[in-house]
């Protein structure tokens, strides 16, 4: 059986619509034992549908481009450029 950790580290796929019957058993088998994942996987669905109905909304271009600054800082000091 799956611990908690192992199921929400398995979450993302388990909303996937493309996933693998048997996987989705055995990630199923947890949800229906777990109470609390059970509320996860419930609340996740729920905000995922709210957020699909919602039309896209544009980015203010000030905070696009502190949101790519940001990505660059963060990206050239992993490569240890900064």
């Amino acid at each position: 059986m799956l611990t908690c950790k192992q199921f929400l580290e398995e979450l993302n796929d388990y909303l996937d619509p493309s996933i693998d019957p048997e996987t989705k058993r055995h990630l199923e088998a947890h949800v229906c034992e777990c109470p609390n994942c059970f509320v996860i996987v419930d609340t996740t669905q729920k905000t995922l549908k709210v957020f699909r109905g919602m039309d896209p909304q544009p980015i203010p271009e000030d905070l696009k481009n502190r949101l790519w600054s940001a990505l660059e800082r963060k990206m050239a000091a992993k490569k240890g450029v900064a």
